[in-house]
């Protein structure tokens, strides 16, 4: 059965993050996308100029209408930006109970904007966190979720996973997939932890400027294949594999001037 899945974020207009990319990425990797908007930005490759708040009440009215009618399978977590629509979608997944939560918590753009109000911050800690299935930070995120200072280095990269997964429920499996792209040097190791086993995600770093919306595409990715794959670390390797290539090949595409984004259809479109 092709799995529905549902992103909760925000829109970045220029195509390469949040809601839009999500949904290239889970149709990419053969599931059915659906998305909630949850906040509104004016953002191209370069920065963001603007934010505009999404009603916390729209935001529930959106999630309930979508679930009473659609089985959704497994659901990403990106932008949220206030703490009122962190607060409302923490209350509506505490209800509807999705088999998979993919958790993003996206707090900074590519550009350096901020993208969650700092009053969100312990919301999201306190009323989202624990319902993950799948918490899936940056070095940076992982800091603030901890109130620590970002790592340097793989071992320490293992102990802020072991505090991470300490946030996370303890019923059921439930994983924290802490990404080492911040890393000083080529390598971009990653770093997969569920309470008992620690597994790490070899990687290179590509050069290339084309990284805007990794982030989300490697979130929306593991939405579209834990419903797939009965196995969270072979999930998460197809997950990040698939990112590798989409930035591989992001030279192929032609978006704007700053932060580009990565190629989505790679395994659909032609090199040209």
């Amino acid at each position: 059965m092709i799995p529905n899945t549902l992103s909760i974020a925000g829109v970045d207009p220029s195509g390469g993050a949040g809601i839009l990319a999500d949904i290239k990425a889970m149709s990419a990797l053969g599931a059915y996308g659906t998305a909630v908007v949850a906040a509104l930005t004016a953002q191209n490759t370069q920065g963001v100029t603007a934010i505009s708040a999404v009603p916390h009440e729209f935001v529930t009215a959106q999630i309930d209408t979508l679930f009473a009618d659609v089985r959704i399978d497994a659901v990403k977590i990106g932008m949220l930006g206030q703490k009122l629509v962190t607060r409302a979608v923490a209350e509506r997944m505490e209800h509807w109970k999705p088999a998979h939560l993919v958790l993003d918590p996206v707090m900074v753009a590519k550009s350096g904007d901020h993208l969650l109000e700092r009053a969100a911050v312990n919301e999201l800690r306190d009323s989202l966190l624990p319902q993950a299935t799948m918490l899936t930070p940056n070095l940076p995120e992982a800091g603030v979720l901890l109130g620590s200072s970002p790592v340097d280095s793989v071992r320490e990269m293992r102990r802020v996973a072991e505090k991470l997964r300490r946030l996370l429920d303890d019923r059921g499996e439930r994983w924290v997939f802490l990404k080492g792209g911040h890393l000083p040097g080529n390598d971009t190791i990653d770093v997969l932890h569920d309470g008992d086993r620690m597994i790490e995600l070899p990687g290179t770093r590509i050069i290339t400027p084309n990284t805007h919306g990794t982030g989300c595409t490697l979130s929306a990715a593991l939405a579209a294949l834990l419903p797939q794959v009965n196995d969270v670390p072979e999930a998460a390797r197809r997950a990040k594999a698939y990112l590798v290539a989409a930035i591989a090949r992001s030279g192929e595409l032609s978006v704007g001037s700053g932060h580009g984004p990565v190629q989505h259809f790679h395994a659909w479109w032609p090199a040209p």
